[in-house]
């Protein structure tokens, strides 16, 4: 996606959006969004692992059903007010169906994400008189 072409609001409803398949045949994962300057870089889902017990695969619930998708990606755009004042990171949203239930659960985890490389050409040491030499 364009840098500063579209929020980011409407960014991870587009992620939404493109994972919805995925997200009804899912019972439980995370889906990870890398942002860079504002803008999604990219993302995905981790699906969380199938079990099994004496070595047989377990039956797997189903995944979240259409209108559940819906209040997730809702739920996603409105727990972006939280995220303040940074531009640069990752932000997962941990998800889970409960079995024999119509219920599911959320989570949202933000890292901001910071790299002193881009900071070098801003840091001059004359500026704040700081002595470079140090022996």
């Amino acid at each position: 996606m364009k840098e500063n072409s579209t929020s980011l609001a409407r960014q991870v409803d587009f992620v939404f959006r493109q994972l919805e398949g995925e997200l009804r045949n899912t019972a439980a994962g995370t889906i990870l969004i890398h942002i860079r300057n504002n803008a999604v870089g990219k993302f995905g889902l981790r699906h969380h692992p199938i079990s099994s017990k004496d070595g047989k695969l377990e039956p797997t619930i189903c995944g979240l059903t259409t209108q559940q998708v819906q209040d997730f990606r809702q739920m996603a755009i409105d727990a972006l007010k939280y995220r303040k004042e940074w531009t640069h990171g990752e932000i997962l949203y941990d998800f889970s169906v409960r079995a024999n239930t119509n219920s599911w659960s959320a989570s949202v985890l933000y890292e901001s994400n910071y790299n002193m490389a881009s900071w070098n050409t801003r840091f001059q040491t004359r500026k704040f008189g700081l002595q470079t030499d140090y022996c």
